[in-house]
């Protein structure tokens, strides 16, 4: 059993030595500055170059098993031809730069291009200023060379500013009396004016006065006059309207009215008709048989308001099954909803403690184990 075990440890030992070596290996190529600049496997290129010579060695030893023999003479005689092309193509090639150049130079100079103003190097010392004097016709708006206040003559101009701005303050202390003056002498004319005007005013009021007592007077004569005039016309149409009366009533008390005479309300159309104003009412039969009628359109009446009431009670009783249906179905809606909302909270309570106790298991248990500084300094100290 031991010999097992001390095999078995030897090949495990041989195994991590061979990792060792493979490991310190690769990293002589991995943090080789050279091998790590040019980023290819330098081995291998030199291995492929020497597979392309073996392989150039091999096809040259069958070519020569062929019979297939190249002529050195020719080939040294094809490249100088070769060079020859060449270098007259490079000769051709300068000879036609140097005759652009020259072209160039001669009729393309830069002073003669459209666009030369731009870059010319002496543009700074053949431009004009930027501004000659005040009336320079270049100092336009859009130039901004010139704005308010920056003229030449600035010193002359203040001092005329100056001297222009006392003359402005006397004009105005000048005016300012003036104007002074002419308002207390329009004030003046004012209170004379008004003082005029209230003495016209009195006075009219005054004739306005006397004039209205001398026509609430005279208007007190007349209606006097007037009451009097009224007083008697009062009592002869008080007396005429008597004499009216008595006559109307000794005329009614001798015509067919106050006789009650029914022939006299009979029409001259039939005798199914009467005069309105002389008919002095129904008989008996008249009056029962009306009498009749109305009883019946009562009794009618009544029976319509007892099939209304019968039909109102009928829509209360089917509105008041309707609320009590709705009511039930409402309670039963709310029952629904108040379990729903027990379930969904007790599900919330279940998750919420879940998630509790996930909270404190990672807490305590999963994120326990806090990195030290041995943790970051074994990093990047292998090839892997």
């Amino acid at each position: 059993m031991s010999k097992l075990v001390l095999q078995r440890e030897r090949q495990e030992a041989a195994a991590l030595e061979r990792r060792r070596q493979r490991e310190l290996r690769r990293q002589g190529r991995i943090f080789n500055a050279r091998v790590r600049t040019i980023g290819v496997d330098k081995a291998a290129l030199d291995t492929q170059v020497k597979e392309r010579k073996i392989q150039e060695a091999a096809e040259k030893a069958q070519n020569e098993e062929l019979g297939i023999v190249i002529d050195t003479n020719e080939m040294k005689q094809n490249d100088k031809i070769m060079c020859m092309l060449e270098e007259r193509h490079k000769n051709d090639i300068r000879n036609i730069n140097k005759a652009v150049s020259e072209f160039q130079k001669n009729f393309q100079k830069p002073e003669t291009r459209r666009e030369f103003d731009l870059y010319d190097p002496q543009a700074l010392k053949k431009d004009k200023p930027a501004r000659v004097s005040d009336d320079d016709p270049r100092c336009t708006v859009s130039g901004l060379q010139k704005f308010l206040g920056e003229d030449l003559n600035y010193d002359q101009r203040m001092k005329f500013q100056k001297e222009q701005l006392r003359e402005w303050s006397l004009q105005q202390q000048k005016d300012l009396k003036n104007a002074l003056a002419d308002q207390k002498f329009a004030d003046d004319l004012h209170d004379k004016y008004r003082i005029a005007l209230d003495q016209k005013t009195m006075e009219q009021q005054r004739k306005e006065e006397e004039n209205r007592c001398a026509v609430c007077a005279a208007t007190k004569d007349f209606n006097r006059s007037q009451a009097a005039e009224l007083v008697e016309k009062k009592k002869l149409e008080k007396y005429q309207k008597i004499k009216d009366d008595m006559d109307e009533i000794s005329s009614l008390l001798q015509g067919d009215l106050l006789s009650e005479n029914p022939d006299q309300a009979i029409s001259s159309f039939g005798t199914h008709r009467v005069i309105t104003d002389r008919w002095k009412g129904m008989n008996q039969d008249q009056l029962r048989a009306i009498r009749d009628t109305q009883q019946q359109q009562v009794l009618e009446k009544m029976r319509q308001n007892q099939e209304e009431r019968r039909i109102d009670a009928e829509w209360d009783r089917q509105r008041i099954q309707t609320a009590r249906a709705q009511l039930v179905l409402e309670r039963h809606l709310q029952r629904q909803n108040r379990e729903c909302r027990r379930a969904l909270d007790n599900m919330n309570a279940d998750m919420s403690q879940e998630q509790k106790s996930k909270n404190v298991y990672l807490k305590e248990e999963e994120y326990s184990n806090c990195p030290t500084d041995e943790y970051f300094a074994q990093f990047n100290t292998t090839s892997r």
